[in-house]
């Protein structure tokens, strides 16, 4: 693969770079009261952006038809927002002895918080072949990271739903209209949404690098690297090797979708609910940074685990298929005997 086409396949990964280079360079132009105005910008329009662009793209006809696997959804969900979360807060508390930045010690548990995403798990499951908490996850920050926030918990409900929820029932109810029209036009949805949610980014940054009292150490970076990787390729060989006994019943399709959809953490929600959640908390750029890394980590795995995943699901489809096939042969045959003997029971001289 070329240069330019690499460039444009991590595009927005080096749009995060880009936009927190130049916070860095000019914070000002994303502060409160500054040119882009992201009290009004961000808090409202750019979040709901996002989520009426959700509604939009999102096929009502795949969404009721992905709920039919309840099991899997189950699963997939239990593990998120149940195991991953307690799972982190058990792993910070070690952590929590070590010399590692405080505030990416309790970003790394809002990552652990975030529900799945709608896009680079999708995208990798179906790139194998396999089968894809607006509520949950505000009361999963408050409840492990406390009662950082200084708006209060009414508030924040509030606001969620009017920039989350009604956004995103006012692009379903748009998509009904204009149905034909997306599918002849096909409108980049993940682009647009792309974009808005680099402008977030910025002028998060912005408030961080306007501040001379924070500051982040290299190693504590480096660290929290290296974890969040450890943390993705663990909790991807666990959920491998449980969906894969006997007694879960799932396909090797479903193990797929478990494998990405169960590990895999949404940045599209994530960083505008973290931005609702701890609206004018001055560490609010250092507890991001985990899960802005946590992205980029999630699909190099991803992209690096496709070919040696898609060709175990291969030869498990193959064998499952042959030994449904003997089975099904056995059966023929034990019930053809079956047969063969009453019937000649029932003639007679035969008995």
């Amino acid at each position: 693969m070329g240069l330019l086409a690499r460039v444009r396949k991590e595009w927005f990964i080096i749009g995060i770079v880009a936009a927190i280079v130049s916070a860095k360079l000019q914070p000002a132009v994303g502060l409160k009261g500054g040119p882009l105005r992201p009290e009004f910008t961000i808090t409202y329009v750019a979040v709901s952006a996002i989520f009426f662009n959700s509604g939009l793209s999102l096929k009502t006809e795949e969404l009721t038809s992905a709920l039919l696997h309840v099991k899997l959804h189950l699963f997939v969900q239990s593990f998120t927002l149940v195991f991953f979360p307690v799972a982190m807060w058990l792993c910070i508390k070690l952590l929590a002895l070590t010399s590692i930045n405080t505030w990416l010690l309790r970003g790394l548990q809002t990552v652990g918080c975030m529900p799945p995403p709608v896009s680079s798990a999708v995208i990798l499951t179906k790139a194998v072949g396999g089968n894809e908490g607006i509520l949950v996850t505000p009361l999963l920050l408050l409840l492990f990271l406390g009662s950082s926030s200084s708006v209060p918990f009414s508030s924040i409900f509030s606001q969620l739903f009017m920039t989350v929820v009604v956004p995103l029932i006012l692009g379903q109810v748009s998509r009904r209209f204009l149905r034909d029209w997306l599918e002849r036009r096909k409108p980049p949805f993940g682009v647009i949404s792309s974009l808005v949610l680099l402008m977030i980014i910025y002028t998060t940054f912005c408030e961080t690098f306007s501040n001379p009292d924070i500051e982040l150490d290299h190693l504590s970076l480096l660290l929290i690297t290296f974890i969040i990787f450890c943390i993705q390729l663990s909790f991807m060989l666990l959920t491998f090797v449980f969906s894969t006994q006997k007694q879960s019943g799932f396909t090797p399709a479903d193990t797929v979708a478990i494998m990405f959809c169960a590990t895999h953490k949404s940045l599209t929600l994530g960083i505008p609910m973290l931005k609702i959640v701890f609206e004018g908390y001055e560490h609010l750029s250092l507890i991001s940074v985990p899960l802005l890394i946590y992205h980029p980590a999630q699909i190099l795995l991803g992209s690096i685990l496709v070919p040696t995943i898609k060709s175990w699901m291969n030869s498990r489809q193959k064998v499952d298929k042959t030994h449904t096939q003997r089975e099904r042969d056995l059966f023929i045959y034990h019930t053809n005997h079956y047969l063969t003997r009453s019937l000649c029971s029932l003639l007679p001289g035969t008995a």
